[in-house]
């Protein structure tokens, strides 16, 4: 009782170490994940609104080249009107002012032609173009050009076509670029955060980084993804160039949530160490345990073997003597008794021989000899079938187990009730029900009673049932328990075992 009280101990304390160790693991992992989280998030919202910042860049950008092609436009108008006033005027017209305007500009590209297609100027353009006569002749060149339509004199008209210069040509594809590189930075992003960019309806995706392309293609779970996004942190709300409202979706890298469940992968793994180190203690203890009860009772069976065998002689010499020979007679069945114990202990822990064995006889013959030795206010009482049960028992081991369920039994009476005994035979099984008129056991005792070193009497060490559930369990493949137990009726302990 001591060693199993200790064996509790050690288990509780083996548990709650192991109960600090992973709430300290847990604590520190989560404050360390924390700051993780925390310098996360710094970066996220720095680059959050670097996105901001350069969306409306963009958008400023954009707005300042559509000015600059209006004042184009505006430009071409005046330098097409100085145009022609320059060919149009008479000799005496001062044209200085007119030919200032014309001379300025040197960069928009400008064709004059009057209403039946004539060119009558042409500026800032290559010589190919130059050298055209008619508007008719440029064909594709034409490609590119706005046109003005200006009226002059009544009804004449001229039609002025520009287009912008090199140099905003250049400046549009440099905004086109930064187009493209906004989207490029947002999605591969250096802090590797999922990032989902959707249109003003927040249902169709414009781009998307760190996203398993299965989430995009399914519409379902691509909007259970942006629902969950949405609800860790709110979306960037943008206007674009050519996009107009858009919203950026982003959430916490995979990273930092793997590294949530660390302190939980953590501590499976020191519990799956601890139980392996607990099995293995528990294996160690057992053996050494198993290998001390071994030899206690190989030599116990050694000792027991002398006397033995003196009572032999001593009985066989009673009964050549003027004595009621009743006497003899009883102490040859006691020494046979002991002869069948000193063989028990000899079988410990050897692979015991099962042999064809009657059932019937087996517990008949032990409970009239268990009968003479026991009080005379306890009944044993076997309800015996009227044909053999034939099984594969090592006797001696079978008898030890009857024995022992039966000793508790008049135990638990206090030595006065009655043990009543019942076979019932199936097809592949036959159970042993050994039924007493005891104290019964509460439920608690009842799932301790076989555990090695428990017991409720004031002596004894606590192995008879451990050895007798050894012994229908491991060597005869059966089972032994509890059936039934009731405070202050009874317990039915029942022994089960294969055909």
């Amino acid at each position: 009782m001591k060693d199993n009280l200790q064996a509790t101990r050690w288990k509780w304390l083996l548990f709650i170490t192991a109960a600090i160790v992973f709430v300290f693991i847990l604590f520190y992992s989560n404050r360390l994940i924390g700051n993780i989280a925390q310098e996360e998030r710094k970066r996220i919202e720095i680059w959050a609104g670097a996105i901001s910042y350069k969306a409306q860049f963009v958008n400023e950008t954009d707005r300042f080249f559509r000015s600059i092609k209006v004042d184009v436009g505006n430009n071409a108008r005046i330098v097409a009107g100085a145009i022609k006033k320059v060919t149009e005027a008479s000799l005496e017209e001062d044209l200085t002012f007119y030919q200032d305007i014309i001379s300025s500009n040197t960069s928009i590209p400008i064709i004059v032609a009057n209403r039946r297609g004539t060119i009558d100027a042409a500026v800032n353009l290559p010589d190919s173009i130059q050298e055209k006569r008619n508007i008719s002749e440029l064909g594709e060149a034409l490609q590119g050009f706005d046109s003005i339509r200006l009226a002059y004199y009544g009804r004449d008209y001229v039609t002025v076509y520009y287009r912008e210069s090199p140099a905003v040509v250049d400046l549009h594809i440099v905004i086109d670029t930064l187009i493209q590189s906004f989207f490029q930075e947002t999605v591969i992003n250096s802090a590797s955060v999922p990032v989902i960019i959707t249109d003003s309806t927040q249902h169709n995706v414009l781009n998307a980084g760190n996203i398993d392309t299965a989430t995009l293609q399914d519409r379902a779970k691509l909007q259970q993804r942006l629902q969950n996004m949405k609800a860790q942190i709110p979306p960037i709300e943008l206007d674009l160039v050519d996009h107009g409202r858009c919203y950026v979706f982003y959430e916490e890298s995979s990273v930092l949530k793997q590294l949530r469940y660390f302190p939980f992968i953590q501590f499976g793994f020191i519990l799956i160490f601890l139980i392996i180190g607990y099995l293995l203690f528990s294996t160690t203890r057992r053996s050494e345990q198993n290998r001390v009860w071994v030899g206690m009772s190989k030599e116990t069976a050694h000792q027991l073997g002398t006397p033995i065998s003196s009572l032999m002689a001593w009985t066989e010499l009673l009964k050549e003597m003027p004595v009621d020979q009743s006497i003899p007679t009883e102490i040859e069945k006691d020494v046979h008794r002991l002869e069948t114990i000193a063989q028990r202990f000899s079988k410990i822990g050897s692979a015991p021989v099962l042999e064809p064995n009657d059932l019937v006889t087996i517990i008949d013959e032990f409970s009239q000899y268990l009968q003479s030795r026991i009080s005379s206010m306890v009944t044993i009482t076997f309800h015996k079938p009227d044909h053999e049960i034939m099984l594969p028992l090592n006797r001696y081991l079978f008898e030890w187990v009857i024995e022992n369920l039966c000793k508790n039994s008049v135990d638990a009476m206090d030595g006065k009730g009655f043990i009543n005994i019942d076979i019932i035979e199936e097809k592949k099984k036959v159970y042993i029900d050994i039924e007493d008129t005891g104290k019964g056991m509460p439920a608690k005792v009842q799932k301790r009673i076989f555990s090695p070193g428990f017991t409720s009497k004031s002596r004894g060490w606590g192995l008879g049932l451990t050895l007798a559930r050894r012994i229908i369990n491991e060597y005869h493949k059966g089972k032994l328990f509890v059936k039934s137990s009731v405070i202050d009726k009874g317990t039915v302990m029942r022994i089960q075992l294969n055909k």
